[in-house]
């Protein structure tokens, strides 16, 4: 781990880089593969599972008896929490609905907007290292709350052939129409170009490793819409003097346990915390199950030590963190200040795990800096949103001639004429 301090603004971009990786020779592979799956369609992507998956598939569809005895798998521990947290997300996601009333911008001339749910969805949820169930959550009810009348997922499956248990049971219990065993680049393509089995879908979710991103950028090109950019996953811990340090070091471990290309940063004006946080990192890092891929996060996470909090609000806002957890005496000072954040998490006793899993917020969120212009999951990802108008004969009267005008500057002709014949008649 990197401890700078007081680093001067012209290099606070150097010093704020996300790890970077070439991947010039990924690029290739994932087009070969999605190109493939567009031309074989169900046969490639069996071809892809066992390369990619070690596991021979002979139907790529998960049935109805394997859903069911999926569930029979999980703890009723388990479940508890599973059905908690979707209680907590729907609430959330739900009290995003609103509905712009018609407006009548001049008598005559009523315009309106409805949000109309994507027909067909595309999720995918990362196996690999853990079984992201959490995410079947994040995406799957904020798709039904709209109204999707389709939704598709994909998961790849285990050696055995099976998808995790915990990730099937949260998807039927938030109501995914289909769901398939397909892994990695191979699933973006069945869901973007449709196969024998997987339906073509208009716009794919959800998070993955350097290949997913990969796959879900170029189908986005011309194909389908997706999410947002992503990246490895990423948190900054934004800390004062009244900071516990050993809160700051597990928040940052929890960031740093996700895999090797994950990366943690504490900004702080106390060189004191700084201190303690590093020894909190260095005794509580050797505990963790996960232990060689935290300390190889680590190796591109930073300690940085500022010089009062306004650097601290400028210097976050240049990183825009994809999670952004302000533990600090005046945390909703700080917060009303921050304008560049995927999501933020106040006070001292509000981990970043708590939006990940059950507080109701929504945990898929933009990486890589691109918090400056993109927002995280939610339900408005899940519509589009339709406007209206209706002009009455005295509003064609009001509005028309200014129509007229327009059209004829801009050389629009026939513009022009649509509204002329309306009046004459």
């Amino acid at each position: 781990m990197k401890y700078i301090k007081f680093p001067a603004p012209r290099d606070w971009i150097r010093i704020l880089a996300r790890p970077a990786f070439d991947n010039s020779q990924l690029l290739e592979t994932v087009k070969g593969v999605l190109e493939d799956v567009r031309t074989r369609g169900d046969e490639a992507v069996k071809e892809y599972e066992l390369k990619f998956d070690k596991v021979q598939l002979t139907s790529l569809q998960v049935t109805a008896a394997e859903v069911d005895a999926a569930e029979k798998q999980v703890s009723e521990e388990l479940k508890a929490a599973i059905i908690l947290a979707k209680n907590n997300i729907e609430k959330f996601h739900t009290a995003q609905k609103h509905d712009l009333h018609k407006i009548e911008t001049m008598p005559g001339v009523t315009c309106w907007q409805k949000a109309v749910g994507i027909d067909k969805v595309g999720l995918y949820i990362p196996g690999g290292t853990a079984p992201l169930f959490s995410t079947v959550l994040m995406l799957v009810i904020p798709a039904q709350i709209a109204g999707c009348k389709e939704i598709v997922l994909c998961s790849p499956p285990n050696k055995e052939g099976n998808i995790h248990s915990a990730v099937l049971f949260a998807a039927k219990l938030a109501g995914v129409s289909k769901i398939f065993k397909i892994g990695g680049v191979q699933a973006i393509a069945a869901m973007a170009y449709g196969t024998e089995s997987v339906p073509k879908v208009y716009k794919i979710f959800g998070p993955g490793n350097q290949y997913v991103t990969a796959a879900k950028q170029l189908v986005s090109l011309k194909e389908v819409a997706i999410d947002m950019p992503a990246g490895p996953s990423e948190v900054e811990v934004l800390a004062d003097e009244t900071a516990n340090p050993a809160f700051v070091a597990a928040d940052m471990l929890s960031q740093a346990e996700h895999g090797v290309d994950s990366q943690a940063i504490l900004i702080t004006t106390s060189e004191t915390l700084a201190e303690q946080v590093i020894a909190e990192i260095n005794k509580q890092v050797e505990e963790l199950p996960r232990v060689d891929l935290a300390k190889k996060a680590l190796e591109h996470s930073k300690i940085i030590v500022v010089k009062d909090l306004q650097e601290v609000i400028d210097i976050t806002n240049e990183y825009a963190p994809e999670h952004l957890i302000i533990s600090t005496k005046d945390y909703m000072g700080i917060a009303n200040q921050i304008t560049n954040a995927g999501s933020i998490f106040l006070g001292h006793f509000t981990p970043e795990s708590a939006g990940d899993y059950a507080s109701g917020t929504n945990h898929t969120l933009p990486t890589n800096g691109h918090a400056k212009a993109y927002s995280g999951v939610n339900l408005d990802s899940f519509v589009k949103k339709i406007t209206f108008q209706e002009i009455t004969q005295e509003g064609l009267q009001n509005i028309g001639t200014s129509i007229e005008v327009m059209a004829e500057n801009e050389e629009l002709f026939a513009h022009k004429n649509a509204v002329t014949l309306r009046m004459k008649k």
